[in-house]
């Protein structure tokens, strides 16, 4: 008997790929990606999104994505507090193997869902982050670090190099005394309203008289 020719799995491997990659970058326009941005995380040519992005009548936003991560250190305490939360939801997803492109599309849809009020960081900036984290997508070298907090115990981003348990730069720290006495901070992190007394008697109130009965 012949044997039967051996499949293509090249070609197949390739359309794979190239399905993954048309994924990736639908992905990221979807969470608000420039084009660039889409190009370096989906490995897709500018062509190719835009054609893309046309049939599923999707425009990205203009502008250029952030080249450097000066940008961090101009930002307000809010904004580095925002960051240091997503940094620290990217490297964790990292930490269970993920890979770049899908830690930074999982860390930062999570990042979104647990805003209270609009995200301050944009997906732009926070795959500058996480380039700039690890040193990859075309990033010249690694400029930040993720540290832990001696005091709070959160995890914050810092600058390359820096201290494993350093203090004084903690962002959550500094919210945390200004929180009292800022309105911007208390509407950017509102308080959960204090349960109604009166409905938390009615829910005990069953529980009560069962433990009354069994007595």
């Amino acid at each position: 008997m012949v044997p039967p020719p051996p499949l293509p799995t090249a070609p197949v491997r390739h359309a794979e790929r190239q399905l993954q990659r048309l994924g990736l970058a639908r992905e990221c326009a979807q969470l608000g990606a420039r084009l660039r941005t889409i190009e370096i995380v989906s490995g897709l040519h500018q062509r190719q999104i835009l054609r893309l992005l046309h049939a599923d009548h999707c425009v990205p936003p203009r502008g250029r994505s952030p080249e450097t991560p000066e940008w961090y250190h101009g930002g307000t305490l809010l904004d580095r507090t925002e960051a240091s939360v997503f940094a620290s939801l990217y490297r964790r997803l990292r930490g269970l193997d993920f890979d770049p492109a899908q830690a930074l599309l999982g860390a930062y849809r999570h990042y979104r869902g647990i805003c209270r009020r609009t995200p301050r960081l944009s997906f732009d900036r926070a795959f500058d982050l996480a380039r700039h984290l690890d040193g990859i997508w075309n990033a010249k070298e690694v400029c930040f670090s993720l540290v832990t907090c001696a005091v709070c115990g959160s995890e914050h981003l810092a600058e390359a190099g820096a201290a494993a348990h350093a203090a004084g730069n903690c962002p959550f720290c500094k919210l945390m005394v200004r929180f009292p006495r800022d309105p911007r901070v208390q509407m950017s992190f509102p308080t959960p309203p204090l349960p109604d007394p009166a409905c938390l008697q009615w829910r005990l109130a069953p529980n009560a008289r069962l433990h009354t009965s069994r007595d």
